[in-house]
């Protein structure tokens, strides 16, 4: 029997109006080079809630200043510390006021102005320190479902995903976008061959027209890379084509009405159900990504979504920086392989230990004891994986975010 859903919970509102379930200090540094340090100043708080982000690059992309300032700006997000080479191309100066405009603390610093690595491991411990114990003592609000924002991402999927996990997950969706909370669902490589479907569930036939397009995109950047989204240990896995998976990739989305199509950054404005497009944009760039879960989630973050729900049929282990992952596990034997990395067995769908509708609300009550503050599986083992590369996007049109609505007219 599932357990009853909150109708609020105690969450930290944030200076922007926003609300976040979580009170993370972000130590994000702006190249590889200073990785180690931001490490180095996390490493001792990693029961407190230090979390690490950062860009690997040194060559400017606006793609990857505008995840890291919605990312230092999310709402899980309680204050930040960026940690600077000196003489990388993403400009630390406007981050930092992008963070401060946010009235979040922030403070940078420069490894080649502060000494070297010592000294500015020292410097940032202090800081993180600091802002640990300020934190400490945030008040918390009543939060409501209405303020609330889930992304989904499936990964090492095989051929139960799409009869277990995956469904489970669009049917929890259409009951939380009924309840009012805004939805959020990717992986348009996942979605050739569904594109029609997807089309008649728009808001608005001009909105029919930019999700068509959206998977016509992810088709060709197949084609231009070498191959679709389908590896090795999908088809061990036992799914046999990129259609097969494509619908049980894209039944996580569930059956309501699609409101708007959004790209990484992309702050929804109204709620209801969104197709997020992380397909970079223009001429296909050999070095950009093709696959990677942990990216996606990144960008399903920077869109706002305060925890994400992460189904899995061969097992993934991976958690998030920033917000929690709920792992779904669409297959028994993998659940019972790895039960210790998993939250919600959905395999029992298969041998009758429970339906579609059962596992859905499971998932519901789950998400908001999550919200609440129950720590996801991935979280308590401290998996905080983080990795964003280089990307290039152009913004949307009016056609894919149509104006907010009131509810009752969704």
């Amino acid at each position: 029997m599932s357990t009853p859903v909150p109708a609020e919970w105690s969450g930290y509102r944030r200076a922007d109006g926003r609300k976040g379930i979580r009170n993370v200090v972000a130590v994000a540094y702006l190249v590889e080079c200073a990785h180690h340090v931001a490490r180095e100043i996390a490493a001792p708080y990693g029961d407190d809630g230090v979390h690490v982000v950062g860009f690997p690059g040194c060559y400017p992309n606006g793609y990857a200043f505008r995840m890291l300032s919605r990312l230092c700006t999310h709402p899980n997000v309680g204050a930040v510390l960026l940690v600077s080479l000196g003489c990388e191309s993403l400009p630390r100066t406007e981050l930092q006021e992008i963070v401060a405009d946010s009235g979040r603390p922030v403070e940078t610093l420069v490894i080649q102005e502060r000494g070297g690595t010592r000294s500015t491991v020292a410097a940032g411990r202090a800081w993180v320190a600091s802002q640990i114990a300020a934190l400490a003592g945030a008040e918390r609000v009543a939060m409501t479902i209405e303020e609330l924002t889930i992304g989904t991402v499936c990964g090492g999927s095989d051929g139960t995903s799409g009869l277990t996990a995956n469904p489970a997950v669009g049917r929890a969706f259409d009951a939380l976008v009924g309840a009012g909370a805004t939805c959020i669902f990717e992986e348009t490589l996942e979605m050739v061959g569904c594109e029609e479907d997807l089309a008649q569930r728009a808001a608005t036939p001009e909105l029919a027209v930019e999700l068509r397009e959206s998977v016509a995109k992810a088709e060709r950047y197949s084609v231009a890379m070498g191959y679709p989204s389908f590896a090795a240990g999908n088809a061990t896995g036992g799914l046999t084509t990129i259609e097969e998976k494509s619908l049980g990739a894209y039944s996580k989305s569930g059956r309501g009405q699609v409101h708007g199509l959004i790209k990484p950054g992309d702050i929804p404005e109204r709620n209801g159900l969104f197709l997020l497009d992380v397909v970079p944009d223009g001429d296909s760039r050999w070095g950009f990504p093709n696959i990677n879960d942990s990216v996606e989630i990144a960008e399903l973050i920077s869109c706002g979504a305060h925890a994400i729900l992460f189904t899995t049929g061969r097992g993934s282990v991976v958690g998030s920086a920033i917000a929690p992952v709920i792992k779904v596990c669409a297959n028994p034997e993998t659940y019972a392989q790895l039960s210790e990395d998993m939250d919600i067995d959905a395999g029992r769908i298969l041998d009758g230990r429970g339906t579609l509708d059962d596992v859905a609300a499971e998932i519901r009550g789950l998400v908001a004891e999550v919200a609440a503050g129950r720590l996801t599986v991935s979280e308590s083992l401290g998996h905080r994986e983080f990795v964003l590369g280089y990307k290039s996007f152009e913004p949307i049109g009016p056609a894919c975010h149509p104006a907010p609505l009131p509810m009752a007219a969704a």
